[in-house]
């Protein structure tokens, strides 16, 4: 019963149930990401595996010992919030073994630690500065290095990079997927941001209305989408989403609105046979478009361009199919000139269905 453990948690505030009821088991050593927008719950969830919260109802484990209502110091975790919450009158080294110091640690142990996660940090030239005399990015390292001395079994991450700027949260994304190689720890991260779900999980944990919506490896959760919020939640630009129905014709998809037609994707084909004139959503996204018709199984879809945007080797382009609006990203090279309304192709191997009822994938 290693690693991380909820059973049944619940989570309310007086009357208003904010967790109405979570199980999720993080293996020992798993990188695991919490995802889903503000108020989703996922802070919360990660406060009371920490027991900066207590639960209402329900068991939490760690390293197949019972915590749910033990004291934080107790559970043999460390966590890294997403202010830095460095002492400013203390240097580096003395921010990285403050809580070594005040557990009694013999010095000589102190100076090992500190200099070993100084030196995974790339933090030795920086050990004597203090806070202010350093970058957002070597704070946040100064942060996870105070929890890295203390060797937890779990380390707990809320938020950590939300206030680094773009180019720097890449680079930090970076260097804790390898501190996590490194340390082969069980890691727990919780984030807004899909991108650093994506880039840095072994598994995905994905909340709404504190409900887990779907888990699964990035591949997955992009692939195979439960429903359709994880499909507009995961993905970046996010899916486009159509209105339609199953037609009577065997493996025709009408697209409402938009004067086309699609055909059922083969992997669907037996899912949606008994299904004539069911109203589905359409599911499209943006990356699957192309501008020429390259072969294989390529639906034409005659786009109105109102926007094309240059990002490179590609463009994003703000488009009206029919009534409706949709967004694609078509590689065209960069040197390219803007594109223009016209007919597009679509690989019919990545169209998305989803009952349009329960919003739940075909």
């Amino acid at each position: 019963m290693a690693g991380v453990m909820l059973r049944e948690v619940t989570k309310a505030y007086g009357p208003v149930v904010v967790i109405p009821k979570l199980d999720l088991t993080i293996k020992e050593g798993e990188f695991v990401v919490i995802v889903g927008p503000s108020g989703c719950g996922k802070s919360t969830t990660l406060r009371m595996i920490a027991g900066l919260e207590t639960v209402s109802g329900g068991s939490i484990y760690i390293a197949g010992k019972e915590v749910t209502h033990a004291a934080p110091k107790a559970r043999d975790i460390a966590m890294v919030f997403q202010s830095y919450a460095l002492y400013p009158h203390m240097n580096v080294a003395g921010n990285m073994s403050f809580a070594l110091r005040l557990a009694g640690t013999p010095k000589a142990e102190v100076e090992e630690r500190v200099r070993r996660a100084a030196e995974m940090l790339e933090l030795i030239p920086y050990l004597d500065r203090k806070p202010k005399d350093l970058s957002g990015g070597q704070r946040q390292r100064v942060a996870m290095g105070r929890s890295i001395v203390r060797d937890a079994y779990c380390f707990l991450f809320d938020e950590p990079l939300s206030n680094l700027d773009a180019k720097l949260r890449a680079t930090m994304r970076t260097e804790l997927a390898v501190l996590h190689k490194r340390l082969e720890r069980t890691m727990v991260y919780v984030t807004h941001d899909q991108i650093e779900a994506m880039t840095m999980a072994d598994r995905i944990v994905i909340m709404e209305k504190g409900v887990i919506q779907q888990v699964g490896t990035p591949r997955e959760v992009y692939t195979a989408p439960a429903n359709l919020f994880v499909a507009g939640f995961i993905g970046s630009p996010s899916m486009n989403f159509l209105e339609g129905e199953i037609a009577d014709e065997a493996g025709v998809l009408r697209v409402r609105g938009a004067g086309f037609d699609l055909p059922v994707p083969g992997r669907m084909k037996e899912r949606v046979s008994a299904a004539r004139n069911r109203d589905v959503t359409v599911g499209l996204r943006p990356e699957h478009f192309s501008a020429n018709d390259s072969g294989g199984v390529l639906a034409p879809i005659q786009l109105q361009v109102d926007v094309a945007e240059y990002i490179g080797s590609s463009q994003f382009l703000a488009a009206v199919v029919g009534q409706q609006h949709v967004t694609a990203s078509v590689d065209v090279g960069p040197d390219a000139e803007p594109l223009r309304s016209g007919d597009y192709y679509f690989d019919a191997d990545r169209i998305y269905l989803f009952d349009r009822a329960s919003g739940q994938a075909l």
